[in-house]
């Protein structure tokens, strides 16, 4: 996602810790969707984390992207402060259950 300059660029995750660590997932979608099950876009294994736990998306008003928790039980933190929706920005970290990301911003 990008604005008219293309100056934006495209969301990427990248895994932090555990044993997944160097993973990245590219945020090509409006909205993507964390949880444990199945469906979601990212799927977790850790089960301190609700079945749809965190959605991300693109806000083209913004223009930027946003973080929302879903209302799950162990919350979604940025920088280490507890969110319920916030922007995010390049170097940001996320930590939905025991998973650390950091949030990167990939020029086109």
């Amino acid at each position: 996602m990008s604005d008219a300059d293309g100056a934006l660029g495209t969301g990427r995750l990248e895994i932090l810790n555990g044993g997944f660590e160097g993973m990245t997932y590219d945020l090509v979608a409006e909205e993507v969707v964390i949880g444990r099950n199945p469906t979601t876009d990212i799927t977790l294994l850790d089960e301190g984390i609700s079945r749809e736990h965190a959605l991300i998306l693109f806000d083209a008003d913004a223009p930027g992207y946003v973080i929302e928790d879903l209302q799950s039980t162990n919350g979604t933190k940025v920088n280490g402060k507890r969110v319920r929706s916030a922007p995010l920005s390049e170097g940001d970290e996320i930590q939905i259950g025991q998973t650390l990301f950091r949030f990167l911003l990939v020029k086109d």
